[in-house]
């Protein structure tokens, strides 16, 4: 079962400097039949003005996963932590105990992320936070594990969750495919372009939410940039 989330009718909110669609309930977007899908909690689909962002505010219990779709972001955090992830990076926090963090874009221009947030496999814990690297031109045509809660995937940036994030780029014409064990819920979002999944066109920031299918097969329209979690 696939079921398309279109951009255009997403919940979001327009604060001037953010401009945040929301793939789920989230904030003054309420939705009780929207809460999640299985332990993803959050997709916001946020667009941030140069020079502004979000001050220090906590977290907890909760793995928090930032792609950087242009732009950058600068992160600063109570643990310590300061980096700046740009596009094509990644980063995690795991919120655990509790943390203060704040985002920016001190960039010109406008950034433009995915923020993904997934329920931990179990509450507390010290938390922690990372960036790493994921060139564009190293998941070429296949489907690379970006963060994940599993240990074999070892070139991930780890999670606490039972879940995985997978990122891949396809020239048009270019398909990937991806098995998910049974009972797993898949929520699949382009960055960029548009793709065909089991027959069903998935455009640019249109999600789609994925049960019961023992194949996915994704097949670029036009060149194309995409995200898809995995999770519990």
């Amino acid at each position: 079962m696939i079921e398309l989330r279109p951009f255009a009718k997403l919940g979001g909110a327009d604060h001037g400097w953010l401009k945040a669609k929301h793939h789920f309930s989230f904030a003054s977007h309420y939705d009780p039949n929207n809460m999640g899908h299985g332990a993803l909690r959050v997709w916001n689909d946020d667009e941030i003005a140069p020079n502004t962002g979000f001050p220090a505010h906590p977290h907890a219990n909760m793995e928090i996963i930032t792609y950087v779709r242009e732009g950058a972001i600068t992160h600063q955090d109570s643990l310590g932590n300061e980096g700046r992830t740009e596009a094509g990076d990644v980063q995690v926090m795991s919120a655990g105990s509790g943390i203060r963090h704040s985002e920016y874009n001190l960039e010109p221009t406008r950034t433009r992320i995915f923020q993904i947030w997934i329920e931990p496999t179990e509450r507390g814990g010290q938390p922690t936070w990372g960036s790493k690297p994921f060139p564009k031109a190293d998941r070429s045509g296949k489907l690379v594990t970006i963060a994940s809660g599993f240990e074999d995937d070892t070139d991930a940036l780890p999670i606490r969750a039972d879940a995985r994030v997978l990122a891949t780029t396809l020239k048009a014409g270019e398909s990937a495919e991806y098995e998910p064990q049974k009972s797993r819920h898949l929520y699949l979002v382009p960055a960029a372009g548009s793709v065909e999944i089991n027959g069903i066109r998935v455009n640019a920031r249109d999600g789609a939410a994925i049960r019961d299918e023992a194949r996915l097969k994704i097949t670029a329209l036009e060149d194309s940039e995409l995200v898809l979690v995995d999770a519990a």
